[in-house]
């Protein structure tokens, strides 16, 4: 029995070693945003640091949150590195500044945080897999949002979906802390403001922070907290070679077959599944009587095992010689706690010369439940009721085997009446073994049989006297006769089992050398065309039917054959709605699933992740079913392996666009920067002239021509100056002198500077005295200012007040310029701030350059700042407002004073 003798899994062997020299993990798994997981991993490291560790901060963010500011406060705190990125400068963790620090303990918060465009890693569990790799142990945390198998459901209740996310095998590989605390908690600490300002914390309250959502996200992360427990519980058992279930979580396997009432039992796993809270497995047994099924018991156990899949349950097919072997030993492997089992009606003869299935079970699975439930059978009945199995070819033996055998049994025959008078009559018996032996190994279990019965025949008529008849003188001749039957229906049957593990090791093996040949002949390929010809002809070749692989059309609008086996398919409207069904949901769909069946074509999605990249239609030309049951596992594996080999050439196809991109901005920056240097210079001279010329001109002598060619040339070089401003932001080469600025002197220069673009307007300056001072670089300010008061000037109505005003409250300062014009169009607000951007429709579509608001924007965001565009509320006309942060303001004013 497995698990008599329990031995190491070499693979959990193989993963314990892996984690030799490695850093350990510990991730802190919070329900939601603000339940203190960054405080929890502060406070642990801060008590390891006062135990003599070594213990640095990678990174971390305080969000503006008082308690955890404090424990960060005399922490050794790795700098973060400065990254540039669209005109603005981001701030990463410095991965080689803590390699080379190389301390025993890092910090790293917000493990699903998406890194800056040039560093090193995309994301940050990368970095840290770098630094457990370097021997540095790692404490990080992570919302259940952002778990990768877990952000479908979570988005399902939620509604709201989240893009960073980490994969499972980040959690697997670690320790995990949840830091728990219940929702009605959560709640008050929301509506103190420890977690959001108080204007966002009552959006958020009411959607995702409401309550259910909360003990939702709370179950869900207690639930992957255990899961992972048990997994790495497993692995660690199965690594000491340690018997037993160890069901210190439920497990359940649900054992299904090819009779009537097996999607009724799987039915029944999921409902015990759900009340357990378990992961459950459905179960089948590949045995040689798989063989001998014929279409309906392989079009059943299709449906039943596509039933499974779609109620949530990992489908397994095991090859076995028996099937009470083979759901043994994947209880032992699996560390299944519950087993659930069909039990149809037997007759009681039948159980008399088989055996009970159930019964074997329950003695040989101890320490695993079995729940027995009874399915309509087809073992017993009138032969009107039974399905007819097919009978494998050759099975009762060949004509051929059956002839050497005879050959084979004479020879002895002869040997035996020549060494009759040197050998004793048992020794003569052991002879007539050879052909029983030789026929049973070549030829099968009936061709053993049929040598054994003539090998007695031939050792009574011509061996035992009386010679030349039948009848048995000797009574010890009897026992000899016998013997040598039994020996030949003995060694036949253990041929026979032999002869069925060999068949079923070599179907595996040449499942596994069909999936190696197959990657093998996709890995070579680079065009995605060819890519997809391999695919549909290789599917075709292994499993005779008619392939097409349908991928999302260029220009959008549904899918599009990308190749076909043949160019004589036919795809119906049906087909092509099964198609976008198994698209659109990651499910298959039409002839043989539970979705569209009507089709003549089964799609299966090929899945990369959560993403699917295209779907394969597969159809027989004989309108059967594409894929008998027992070839679906290896069609899966064909499709796992083309999803990979198609997400490598997107990935492939993808980087090649970014370096085209990256090229044509590396040009477009050199353009800037040289035309605008270019016309500095000739600028520079025309303006010294106008000045010279309007010192040498009488007071009534062209004083309008002279202020036009000033003002044009001031344009002009507002315009080469926006250009060098927009060169310098996409070079990365903006230097920051950041100081305390008071935005009522900021104003006022700014629109004393712009008076020229503002004549005709009145404008009004609305900055209290009072404003807090906020941080800035002041020329990059003055620059923005400038930029949205030109605007205003430009698109405002003539005669219309422009106004600037300015409001502090809840720890943010705005700064607006409004105006009273056309305004924005709805839902476009945003595009103003895109580079050369001009909206069709609005008071943004007049002149310019489609640079200043674009300037506004980068200078904005390299200093810290936000920038907001939309509508008035009191009236027609656009608003756009630099925003301030509470970390760039120096002094607040207490919101009892607002």
């Amino acid at each position: 029995m497995a698990g008599d003798d329990p031995r190491p899994d070499p693979d959990a062997l193989l993963r314990a070693a892996a984690q030799e020299g490695r850093g350990r993990l510990k991730i802190f798994l919070g329900a939601a945003p603000g339940v203190g997981t960054t405080f929890e991993m502060l406070s642990e490291g801060t008590a390891r640091r006062r135990d003599g560790v070594d213990v640095v901060v990678a990174v971390v963010e305080t969000h503006g949150r008082v308690e955890t500011e404090a424990l960060v406060r005399g922490q050794e705190i790795v700098p973060r590195r400065a990254v540039a990125y669209e005109g603005r400068t981001l701030h990463e963790m410095d991965i080689d500044a803590v390699l080379a620090r190389s301390p025993r303990l890092a910090l790293v918060d917000e493990l699903a945080h998406t890194n800056a465009p040039g560093s090193r890693h995309p994301k940050r569990y990368q970095d840290v897999e770098e630094l457990l790799a370097a021997g540095i142990d790692v404490y990080t945390t992570v919302n259940i949002q952002h778990v990768e198998s877990l952000n479908d459901v979570v988005a399902s209740f939620t509604r709201v979906r989240v893009r960073e996310t980490v994969p499972d095998r980040i959690l697997e590989a670690a320790e995990i802390e949840v830091v728990d605390i219940p929702p009605d908690e959560l709640i008050e600490r929301l509506k103190a403001g420890k977690v959001y300002l108080p204007q966002e914390a009552t959006r958020a309250l009411s959607h995702f922070f409401s309550k259910s959502n909360l003990s939702a996200l709370r179950e869900l992360a207690l639930r992957r907290a255990a899961q992972a427990v048990d997994a790495q519980m497993l692995d660690h058992v199965r690594s000491l070679g340690v018997g037993g279930t160890w069901a210190g979580g439920e497990r359940l396997v649900v054992a299904v077959s090819e009779f009537p009432g097996a999607d009724e039992l799987v039915r029944a796993a999921k409902r015990a599944a759900d009340a357990l809270h378990a992961p459950w497995t459905a179960l089948f047994i590949d045995t040689p009587r798989t063989a001998q099924f014929g279409e309906a018991q392989h079009r059943r156990l299709a449906a039943t095992m596509t039933l499974a899949t779609q109620l949530g349950a990992a489908v397994a097919t095991v090859p076995a010689p028996t099937v009470v072997e083979g759901i043994r030993d994947f209880l032992a492997d699996a560390r299944a706690t519950q087993l659930v089992v069909g039990k149809s009606k037997r007759s009681r003869w039948f159980e008399l010369r088989h055996g009970s299935v159930v019964d074997q079970l329950v003695r040989e699975t101890p320490g695993v439940t079995v729940h027995v439930l009874p399915v309509e059978g087809s073992a017993t009945g009138d032969a009107s009721r039974r399905e007819r199995m097919v009978r494998p070819r050759g099975s009762w033996g060949s004509p051929t085997g059956y002839a050497v055998t005879l050959a084979g049994v004479a020879l002895v025959t002869m040997l035996a009446s020549a060494l009759f008078h040197v050998l004793n009559l048992g020794n003569v018996a052991l002879l007539y073994l050879l052909p029983v032996m030789a026929a049973a190994s070549l030829y099968g279990l009936r061709t053993g049989l049929f040598a054994g019965l003539a090998s007695s025949l031939a050792y009574n008529f011509f061996v035992l006297p009386p010679v030349g008849t039948l009848s048995v003188s000797n009574p010890e001749n009897v026992v000899s006769i016998f013997v040598l039957l039994g020996v030949a229906i003995a060694t036949s049957q253990l041929t026979a089992r032999v002869r069925a593990q060999a068949d079923l090791a070599a179907a595996s093996a040449r499942a596994n050398a069909t999936l190696a040949g197959f990657l093998h002949r996709l890995g070579g390929i680079n065009d995605p065309a060819e890519a997809g010809r391999v695919i549909c002809d290789d599917i075709r070749r292994l499993f005779d039917v008619q392939v097409v692989l349908l991928t999302p059309a260029p220009g959008g609008g549904g899918l599009a054959v990308a190749a076909a086996t043949s160019a004589d398919y036919r795809l119906e409207t049906m087909d092509m709605a099964a198609a976008n069904w198994a698209f659109d949901t990651g499910t298959p769909a039409g002839k043989g699933s539970a979705t569209l069946a009507a089709s003549e074509w089964l799609f299966q999605p090929l899945k990369a992740g959560e993403r699917t990249l295209a779907v394969l239609g597969l159809a027989s030309d004989s309108g059967g079913e594409p894929v008998r049951a027992d070839r679906l596992p290896l069609l899966t594996g064909l499709i796992d392996q083309a999803a990979l080999v198609l997400e490598r050439l997107r990935l492939e196809a993808e980087i090649r666009d970014v370096d085209a991109v990256r090229t044509r901005d590396r040009l477009r920056a050199a353009l800037l920067s040289s035309v605008s240097h270019d016309l500095r210079t000739p600028l520079t001279a025309v303006m010294a002239a106008a000045a010279q010329l309007r010192q040498g001109v009488a007071r009534d002598e062209a004083p309008a021509l002279v202020a036009t060619i000033e003002g044009e040339a001031a344009r002009l070089n507002r315009f080469v100056a926006n250009l060098l401003d927009m060169a310098r932001v996409e070079a990365g080469a903006l230097k920051l002198r950041v100081e305390p600025i008071d935005l009522g002197d900021a104003v006022t220069g700014a629109a004393h500077d712009a008076r020229r673009a503002l004549e005709g307007h009145n404008v009004r300056l609305d900055v209290p005295p009072d404003l807090p001072l906020v941080r800035a670089d002041p020329q990059l300010l003055h620059h923005c200012l400038l930029n949205l008061l030109d605007n205003a000037g430009r698109y405002a109505d003539p005669g219309t007040e422009i106004v600037v005003e300015g409001r502090h409250s809840y720890g943010v300062l705005r700064l607006a310029v409004l105006d009273h014009g056309p305004g924005l169009p709805p839902g476009h607000e945003a595009e103003v701030f895109e580079t050369f951007r001009r909206l069709e429709g609005s008071d943004r579509a007049i002149g310019g350059t489609g640079l200043g608001l674009a300037i506004v924007k980068a200078f904005a965001e390299a200093m810290g700042m936000g920038v907001e565009a939309g509508n008035r509320t009191d009236g027609t006309g656009a608003a756009f407002a630099l925003v301030f942060p509470h970390p760039l303001i120096v002094r607040d004013v207490p919101l009892e004073d607002i």
